[in-house]
């Protein structure tokens, strides 16, 4: 290692002690997603639907490749401008939103925010001449596809499960449904762990590359998969119960049947786009899915007005945690 390099060491462990407390912000922040259903419909108690949950989330790696955390590294942003400055700035302006929208109970994207961050910064830096369209565009549409595709399939599911069951007795359907809902609910833990930890391991690797730890090629070390995974996991069994009401109960009334078919829309919705290198936001899945389920049972089932708030949270998370970030950049300037 290089006298440079050396000098860098402290800095360079910060700012990675600092991408991991923003994944153990986005597992406290998005431990809503993967139980809100499960604890509506009191299938488990908060105190065990977090642990059940934490506990998938951490093992996700198992299951996924790492193609998210290579469209983060490599696909958003030209990772030749990428340096400590930029990677903080992208930090700050993602951590700040995700603590605002936590404080205000609204279910907003902690994906979407890390990504504003970082094009945020990488503006400030560099303009537009260093982001990378394709991957950018790919996400952006991810917006407007992951709920719409969680709402679709939960729909279809919520609509096929009624028609197998219609000639059973609702206490037989709610007590197979509650079972079913420990499987349903574990899946979309798996996905939620496999999409949303991949987006700090992409940050902590090209990171790493940024400063020639990686040699000459972009890859993700075993050790960033474990500790980002592990973050993760911590934070989500510390969990989010004022985001827990909101996607729980406030955009409509779930049983364990409509419970088991928002979190496998969901889940399913996760897997295609974790396979696929998309960086999605769970938080749109999870609450497309379950409006999916409300609406098959009438329009009326939801409460447009709170899920047009989040909507609005949706749109504003990007651009907000943008702005945040290059505004840190320009600050971090002035001080140097």
């Amino acid at each position: 290692m290089t006298e440079a390099a050396t000098l860098a060491l402290p800095l360079l462990i910060g700012l990675i002690g600092v991408a991991l407390l923003f994944d153990f912000l986005n597992g406290l922040h998005d431990a809503a997603n993967s139980i809100a259903t499960i604890v509506s419909t009191r299938v488990l108690s908060p105190r065990y639907a977090v642990a059940w949950a934490a506990f998938f989330n951490f093992i996700a790696f198992l299951f996924f490749g790492l193609h998210v955390a290579q469209t983060i590294g490599t696909g958003i942003v030209d990772a030749s401008i990428v340096d400590p400055r930029v990677i903080f700035c992208a930090l700050v302006g993602a951590i700040a939103w995700n603590l605002i929208t936590w404080a205000l109970g609204i279910p907003s994207s902690s994906s979407h925010a890390l990504i504003g961050g970082l094009v945020g910064a990488a503006l400030a830096k560099a303009g537009f001449s260093v982001i990378v369209w394709t991957g950018l565009g790919k996400t952006m549409a991810a917006i407007v596809v992951s709920p719409l595709v969680g709402f679709l399939l939960a729909l279809a599911l919520v609509l096929l499960v009624s028609w197998v069951v219609v000639r059973q007795s609702p206490f037989v359907v709610d007590r197979e449904f509650r079972r079913l809902q420990f499987v349903s609910a574990s899946l979309y833990s798996l996905g939620h762990g496999g999409n949303d930890a991949q987006k700090t391991m992409g940050i902590i690797a090209v990171l790493l590359y940024s400063q020639g730890h990686l040699g000459s090629e972009f890859h993700i070390p075993l050790w960033v998969v474990l500790t980002c995974q592990a973050a993760m996991a911590l934070g989500t069994l510390c969990g989010g119960w004022r985001i827990v009401h909101t996607m729980g109960s406030r955009i409509t009334r779930l049983v364990p049947m409509q419970g088991f078919c928002a979190e496998t829309g969901g889940a399913l919705t996760l897997f295609m786009a974790t396979w696929m290198g998309i960086p999605v936001s769970t938080t749109h899945t999870i609450t497309g899915a379950i409006v999916g389920v409300g609406a098959a049972k009438r329009t009326s089932a939801v409460r447009w007005a709170v899920a047009s708030n989040i909507v609005i949270a949706w749109v504003l998370t990007l651009p907000a945690a943008a702005l945040i970030a290059a505004a840190s950049y320009w600050v971090t300037g002035l001080i140097a």
